[in-house]
């Protein structure tokens, strides 16, 4: 038999299936979706089996060298999807199947050196290192004695060495050592009188294991005192009780014990929104429904009922949410209603705990996933349900290869599995509403708070007239009283400002230099805490100067506030106020997140500042009042979604108010009071915003008007990259249709990063058939270029990130 495998190596050379044979002892083991190790020229590397055949056309074949999986681990449908994927985002074959495993099943390859002779025939210099053992690693040889290769060539030559290929995966199956009561045992009695009457201890436990009848976790006796490392041993000694290393998961979970919960009874508009899910289910169709509900609407109850249906049909659901800030919240309530057949995929796990998570999907031992992006390719074979809420969020494209949408990869399973696929958000992005508005997408609204309950009040400042009024403070008079309020009455704020560190930028007010990072065209923000300077895109990082580097001067001065310096301004003007900042750099540590919810859950700070991670999701009964410090920040942003965006997380940091009992108010400050953006979310009026911004994307030529298609080119040299980039435009014009928009070529707006200078071009498109094979002709033009690193050509046919 001969297996058709796609090895680990992305490249064009490689992107194939390699023939291999599969030796007689493997015979009917081999399937597709297996892992296995081949040799590769000289390697040993990691592989997937696509499909076995009888025969092959290949005269001379290797053949497989090991087996890593029992069972496949990419189901048929899985390497479907892969074939998928490959054709949709222009990616090689293998990155589509990486991006659908946890990196605990990515292999490395590890070169060791293996003696084939005595010790005392190898050179001098080299019996040393085989002295204590028969085979050494390469790593160890080239850090302590490089100086040795020469020798170590000439002894492969004379086939004293041999050197040989190891390949490991990165996971590691935790252990734990567990005691149980040795099989020969059968009368506790006789047990206990051999032991002997002063040994109390060692009764004590043999009495606890032999009625407990199974193995017991050696860790949880000695941290709840049951017994002592000595006793253990005494007993094992003795031959009454046997020690072993079993597998056990490791507990992604900070929060032990949870309450569970009940279904809660739904409104009149939440039946009618779920009775089309429920009736999608029950047919086994696949159906894609838009749920667009206000925030506090109760979406969330909706989900939970829709997978019990799921669940109770026997069938299993993903819900994918945006943010890991999102995730604890929205994992302790599927949590409190599904128990232990939630599993959870996120990158706020480590690589153990996320192999763990993946591992109890594969079995079969849990029904529900709730995770980010990557959750959608769970390894389920029997889903029933798809949820991604919060859909309008940007996280659920990756900005990477495989360049994938998670909605449309949720929409490819769900027709595969034929069951619903539930979007939910209050504010969806423009082309799902679309969709729904011409029936492509079921549009299921929710245009009222749970219990009817009041939108929050919200009120637009302008910072205009604070600053001709003598205001120069970051805080607003409107929203400082607003805030010594919520003191007074012990109830809580969130402020929200998307820019962390302390300030935007550095500047020297003698001759107007910006401090820049050396490698990006991009200024540098300072950071507070470490005194330093911090470039954002390549993690570059300065001591914050003394003068100016341009003219000396020390009038260096700090403009624009991030969450730093918001903190410090806080702890100045409201020194009774306890503060929790959420940002890149305080969430940095795992766990964070859900630490510092959970104590402002608690009550344990007044006010929650951060950046967009705390815009969403959030539910606490205590916040009532929403200060939005610098609406406009993402508004000014060369890119056609900016408006989009911009209303989308204020409405979002908006619905943190007020959602149970107490009402809820906004303060959004801004300087262009006037934008539609900013006035429709003051009139929470997503109907009109969608209106009056389809009227802008009609007349520019964008989506969902539109199709896009975005080409990056970058390379450490400016000629080159310009070179490249005007090639690539007349070529696409000659191709495509008449009907086509080629914009460019154009400087990215961020014009270097990490070095390298960078140019892009834009298509626009209605109908283009042959666009993908076109660009997969631009990838194959430059191909040799690429493949040795300098240059970089990028193509994203789903562009969400055009800096």
């Amino acid at each position: 038999m001969i297996a058709k495998v796609i090895v680990d190596v992305p490249t064009s050379q490689t992107d194939r299936a390699f023939d291999y044979l599969i030796p007689e002892k493997w015979t009917g083991i081999i399937s597709p979706g297996m892992r296995v190790v081949v040799p590769f020229g000289p390697r040993k590397i990691q592989g997937f089996v696509l499909k076995t055949e009888e025969d092959s056309t290949v005269a001379k074949m290797k053949a497989i060298e090991e087996v890593l999986d029992v069972e496949p681990i990419l189901t048929n449908e899985l390497l479907r999807l892969g074939d998928w994927l490959t054709e949709q985002t222009l990616c090689y074959k293998v990155s589509a199947y990486q991006v659908m495993l946890p990196a605990a099943l990515r292999t490395k390859v590890k070169k060791e050196i293996r003696c084939l002779c005595s010790v005392k025939e190898l050179p001098v210099a080299l019996q040393p290192f085989f002295k204590e053992k028969g085979s050494i690693q390469w790593d160890h040889i080239q850090k302590e004695a490089p100086e040795l290769l020469p020798e170590l060539q000439k002894a492969v030559k004379k086939k004293l060495i041999d050197m040989n290929y190891r390949v490991q995966e990165k996971g590691k199956k935790k252990t734990e050592k567990f005691i149980r009561v040795a099989k020969h045992v059968n009368s506790l009695l006789e047990a206990l009188q051999m032991i002997g009457a002063r040994a109390h201890k060692q009764r004590e436990l043999l009495t606890y294991l032999y009625e407990e009848g199974r193995a017991v976790s050696m860790k949880a006796l000695l941290e709840t005192g049951k017994t002592t490392r000595a006793t253990v041993k005494g007993l094992i000694e003795k031959g009454f009780i046997v020690e072993t290393d079993e597998e056990v998961y490791r507990d992604p979970f900070l929060e032990k014990e949870i309450k569970p919960t009940k279904p809660l009874p739904l409104t009149a508009a939440q039946e009618h929104a779920i009775n089309p899910i429920f009736a999608a289910i029950e047919r086994q169709v696949f159906e894609p429904f838009l749920l667009h509900g206000v925030t506090g609407s109760g979406k969330t109850e909706v989900y939970l009922q829709a997978i019990e249906r799921v669940l109770a049909n026997g069938k299993e659901a993903i819900v994918l949410v945006p943010e890991i800030s999102l995730t604890p919240q929205m994992v302790q309530r599927f949590r409190a209603r599904f128990g232990s057949l939630v599993a959870v995929l996120h990158s706020g796990l480590s690589m153990g705990e996320k192999y763990d998570e993946w591992r109890k999907i594969h079995r079969k031992e849990v029904k529900v996933v709730v995770g980010a992006r990557s959750a959608v390719f769970a390894p389920f074979e029997n889903l029933g349900i798809i949820i991604i809420d919060e859909e309008h969020e940007s996280s659920y494209k990756q900005e990477e290869n495989p360049r994938y949408h998670a909605r449309d990869v949720a929409m490819y399973r769900g027709e595969f599995h034929h069951c619903p696929v539930v979007l939910g958000s209050a504010t969806p992005a423009l082309e799902s509403y679309a969709r729904a508005k011409r029936n492509v997408y079921t549009l299921l609204p929710l245009t009222e708070r749970v219990n009817n309950r009041a939108m929050p009040t919200v009120e637009v400042v302008d910072m205009r007239d604070e600053l001709r009024n003598g205001n120069r403070s970051m805080f607003s008079q409107a929203l400082f009283e607003k805030l010594q309020q919520r003191l007074e009455r012990k109830e809580q704020s969130v402020l929200f400002l998307n820019r962390r560190g302390y300030s935007t930028f550095v500047m020297c007010r003698d001759c107007g230099y910006v401090a820049s990072c050396e490698h990006c065209d991009i200024s540098f923000t300072y950071h507070r805490s470490h005194h330093s300077l911090k470039c954002h895109y390549c993690g570059h990082e300065e001591r914050m100067p003394e003068t100016c580097q341009s003219c000396g001067s020390e009038h260096i001065r700090f403009f624009g506030s991030g969450t730093q310096k918001v903190e410090e301004e806080l702890a100045r003007v409201l020194p009774e106020a306890r503060v929790i900042r959420m940002d890149v750099d305080t969430t940095r540590k795992k766990g964070a997140h859900e630490r510092l919810l959970t104590k402002f859950g608690q009550g344990d700070a007044d006010i929650l500042l951060g950046t967009q991670m705390i815009a969403k999701g959030l539910d606490f009964p205590n916040i009532t009042l929403v200060g939005v410090l610098a609406a406009d920040s993402m508004l000014h942003i060369p890119d056609f979604r900016a408006t989009e965006r911009t209303f989308q997380l204020l409405a979002q940091v908006s619905g943190r108010a007020g959602r149970h009992q107490l009402p809820g108010e906004v303060i959004v400050q801004t300087y262009t009071p006037d934008h539609y953006s900013i006035e429709l979310v003051k009139a929470n009026n997503y109907e009109q915003f969608y209106e009056a911004e389809m009227k802008y994307r009609r007349m520019s030529g964008y989506p969902p008007y539109y199709y896009l298609a975005l080409v990056n080119v970058s390379h450490p040299e400016l000629t080159k990259v310009i070179g490249v980039t005007e090639k690539i435009v007349h070529f696409l014009k000659d191709e495509l249709s008449s009907q086509s928009v080629v914009l460019g070529p154009v400087v990215s707006p961020v014009a270097r990063i990490k070095d390298r200078y960078r140019y892009q071009c834009l298509i626009k498109y209605k109908v283009e058939p042959n666009l993908t094979k076109i660009l997969k002709e631009v990838q194959q033009h430059f191909l040799h270029e690429t493949s040795r690193g300098q240059l970089q050509v990028n193509i994203d046919l789903q562009p969400y990130l055009f800096m």
